[in-house]
């Protein structure tokens, strides 16, 4: 569950960006998925090898990228323009439980940001779905990917996961993995671009406390 602090950031900037009514129907169906989930999703792996760069770049020069892995840091960045904080929902319990966060700036401007983790309590706070990610066995994984909406279709997410993977490569891990919801075909095509294994396709239904989960190999 995200901090107070980080949902009245993310509310802030939606106010702003959006406007008050696409602000209020954010913040229903925020409400709603904490009441009741019901989503199917694949669940990726990726294996960890030496890739180039230049052919993951997105289509614009003007573009900064950096590595952000603590509240401190964000701090740094929103003394520049660049609040992190205010769209991504995971940004104090995500660095407060050891995951780090790749960011894709545009003119000063956050615009793609994703989150690694490499242990049990990292994955916990940025990605509570309960699929096994073998951290003591090489293994990590990537969750809470974001572009803002006007920097769409220009390749971000795909550098942003070119980024992600290589990092945890050059850490010594050997696989990555994540879940994407079945209807998620954005992050599929960037995904498909590394050439996957979907090896499973799972489903959550949640109500209230209660929670199933189950998982089917494909």
């Amino acid at each position: 569950m995200p901090s107070v602090k980080d949902l009245y950031s993310r509310a802030r900037y939606y106010l702003k960006e959006e406007g008050l009514i696409r602000l209020l129907r954010r913040g229903l169906s925020f409400l709603q998925h904490r009441l009741v989930i019901n989503e199917s999703y694949y669940l990726y792996r990726h294996t960890l090898q030496e890739r180039a760069e230049a052919d993951f770049r997105p289509g614009i020069d003007n573009f900064t990228f950096e590595i952000v892995s603590s509240a401190s840091e964000t701090d740094k960045l929103a003394a520049r323009g660049n609040d992190v904080s205010q769209v991504s929902a995971f940004v104090e319990q995500g660095f407060d439980n050891g995951a780090i966060a790749f960011c894709v700036f545009i003119d000063n401007e956050l615009a793609h940001i994703g989150w690694v983790a490499m242990t049990q309590k990292a994955k916990d706070a940025i990605d509570p779905l309960p699929y096994h990610v073998d951290f003591s066995n090489g293994e990590a994984c990537t969750g809470s990917t974001r572009t803002i909406p006007k920097y769409r279709q220009l390749g971000l997410m795909v550098y942003g996961y070119f980024k992600r993977l290589e990092y945890l490569r050059e850490q010594g891990y050997v696989f990555s993995r994540c879940a994407v919801t079945t209807d998620n075909i954005a992050s599929q095509k960037a995904h498909a671009r590394f050439n996957p294994t979907i090896y499973a396709r799972a489903r959550l239904l949640k109500i209230l406390r209660w929670q199933f989960w189950r998982v089917t190999s494909l």
